[in-house]
């Protein structure tokens, strides 16, 4: 089974990622179309060149990559970012298992204009993440949704559910781990990953407050009925 989780940046992706790591039955990959999205739109991130050097910038190489995977190993789960999966057939998002992680937009937005200052709505997927689900929707299939701030709210139980729905046993190694890198994380961890380094499970971080930059207002305003309506289908934690 693939399990294709479509999130916003500035998520608790990568903490995700790590819980499915430390399961022990599943292959996971960091962001394999980073390279991709990169080539194609020329976006300014840090570590750019090493990115796109790094990996693939043929989208359906890393499809046939992430297909041979699965062969392999079985369980493979994919942390990918919604913006990446752009001006590409996504057909073959309807074999695997689609899992969407959003978060509320004034959070996400705030954080992200940390790193990149005048972020687009190209730039945090929110938009993007709503045409997949309808996409995926409209083929015929039930994605799941889990929300950020319900997740940190009661990890348990939402993995609980989670799990239920994807029809795998629920591990506690997915809700502990030690602080540190892990070797799946890809080169881009330096410029991105400092707060999943310290972590050891999922807590919120202190800086999920911080007050939205009055230059991202329009784009939160945009962004937030996509949340909205995404919202409505995430697993609660109550």
């Amino acid at each position: 089974m693939i399990i294709n989780l479509i999130s916003s940046p500035r998520n608790v992706s990568t903490a995700l990622m790590y819980a499915f790591a430390h399961r022990g039955d599943t292959k996971v990959v960091d962001e394999p179309y980073y390279a991709y999205y990169l080539y194609l739109t020329g976006a300014d991130h840090p570590g750019k060149d090493e990115i796109i050097a790094s990996q693939p910038t043929s989208y359906l190489e890393v499809v046939e990559n992430m297909n041979r995977l699965e062969e392999q190993c079985g369980n493979v789960f994919i942390k990918n970012m919604a913006h990446h999966l752009i001006e590409m057939d996504v057909d073959f998002l309807t074999k695997w298992t689609n899992l969407f992680l959003i978060r509320n937009p004034k959070q996400l937005i705030a954080s992200f204009a940390q790193v990149i200052p005048n972020p687009t709505q190209t730039d945090i997927g929110i938009k993007r993440q709503f045409e997949l689900y309808i996409f995926l929707k409209e083929m015929g299939q039930e994605p799941i949704v889990i929300d950020s701030g319900e997740l940190l709210n009661n990890p348990i139980r939402v993995f609980s559910r989670l799990c239920d729905k994807l029809q795998i046993e629920m591990l506690p190694s997915m809700l502990k781990w030690e602080a540190g890198a892990i070797e799946e994380d890809g080169i881009w961890a330096k410029y991105w990953y400092k707060n999943v380094h310290q972590s050891t499970g999922f807590t919120a971080q202190k800086t999920s407050d911080r007050e939205l930059p009055d230059r991202c207002q329009k784009l939160y305003e945009e962004s937030l009925p996509f949340y909205q309506e995404l919202y409505k289908h995430a697993i609660k934690a109550n």
